[in-house]
């Protein structure tokens, strides 16, 4: 049974405008404290192949691996901290584990490993955590958090050995987990890859074109935003291009979902998503990119680029904890403009803290 009116979850949506050009702007932090993201989505108005540096950054996301049925103590291994962990810039995160329901992992680019567990899981594991946010009558799920780079957790001390005792000996979890390293760090990766069945992935680009294109008439960054909620429904709908319409009259029964007014109708857009391990520092460049592109005399117009992060990673913005019952949406919207200003929304489920 769907759920009434009164029911409906809340969602939040923080709004933010400034320009490249303001040395206070937060973008460079804001993208860096959203460390999981699956997919990258651009939408390239009046254009119909992507110019060649912005195909070349599209195609030069780093790689990602999979390691299959990965015992979780592994990264706690002495050399695996020493060459990857405490230089920064790594990422990891359990596979397709439901962070309502399974344990889920998640290591952080600054050392700090996340552990969302079940009560018997939290129990058996017998180290110090605190009960999730989203727990509702009863405490069934629990939350580990540890900084692998602390001096506590130094390998031989006593932290550092009651949890890799907990996790060896006690709990023995074990994951698929997706793994990347940042700036060609692979290598750092290698020897506890050659333990394990593991394979290597490029993300997935896809690209397509679209015609007679109904869009919000943001054809310049002075003009107000319509509606947050309304243009991100939008932008949604143009990423679901297969199966979602915005030609919809207002008293459809089918759907009610139309084009935010003032719209105007481009004759062909580009869309592009990028699906993956996505690290920020490839997000980054391919809005420094984007930049250039809209530097171009002749052009006049904007760019969108939506973030999508992992329905189901144990923390979304920064360090705090993501939860799921309905949603699980984490993910941020960029408007890019000519004149090097931006508007930025930024947005979570039901459940989850403001962002930053």
């Amino acid at each position: 049974m769907s759920a009434g009116p009164d029911q409906t979850p809340r969602s939040v949506v923080v709004w933010d405008r400034s320009s490249f050009l303001d040395q206070k702007n937060r973008l460079s932090s804001q993208v860096e404290q959203h460390p999981f993201n699956y997919k990258v989505s651009v939408l390239l108005p009046d254009c119909s192949s992507a110019p060649s540096h912005l195909d070349t950054v599209f195609n030069s996301f780093s790689n990602f691996y999979l390691i299959r049925k990965l015992p979780i103590f592994e990264l706690l291994d002495k050399h695996f901290l020493e060459t990857a962990v405490y230089k920064g810039y790594v990422y990891g995160l359990s596979h397709r584990t439901r962070i309502d329901e399974d344990n889920c992992i998640a290591l952080m680019p600054n050392g700090h490993l996340s552990l969302s567990l079940d009560k018997d899981s939290f129990e058996v594991l017998g180290v110090e955590g605190k009960p999730s946010r989203f727990n509702h009558r009863t405490n069934c799920r629990f939350v580990v958090s540890v900084d692998l780079t602390d001096s506590s957790m130094a390998p031989g001390g006593r932290g550092y050995q009651r949890l890799l005792t907990g996790l060896k000996s006690r709990l023995r979890l074990k994951a698929d987990f997706l793994l990347s390293h940042h700036s060609g760090g692979g290598a750092s990766l290698q020897a506890l890859l050659s333990r394990y069945d593991w394979s290597e992935h490029r993300p997935e680009v896809s690209s397509h074109m679209l015609t007679d294109l109904s869009c919000p008439a943001l054809l310049t960054s002075d003009l107000q935003s319509c509606d947050p909620h309304s243009f991100l429904e939008w932008l949604g709908a143009v990423d679901a291009k297969i199966n979602i319409s915005c030609e919809n009259s207002s008293d459809s029964f089918l759907s009610s979902l139309v084009c935010p007014e003032p719209k105007v109708t481009v004759s062909h857009a580009l869309s592009v998503s990028i699906c993956g391990l996505l690290l920020p520092q490839d997000i980054q460049r391919l809005i420094h990119q984007i930049r250039c592109y809209l530097e171009q005399p002749q052009l006049e117009s904007w760019v969108s680029l939506t973030v999508h992060g992992f329905v189901d990673s144990p923390v979304s913005w920064g360090r705090s904890e993501h939860g799921v019952l309905r949603g699980g949406e984490n993910f941020y919207s960029l408007l890019l403009f000519h004149d090097h200003t931006y508007h930025l929304h930024l947005a979570t489920g039901a459940h989850d803290t403001c962002p930053p």
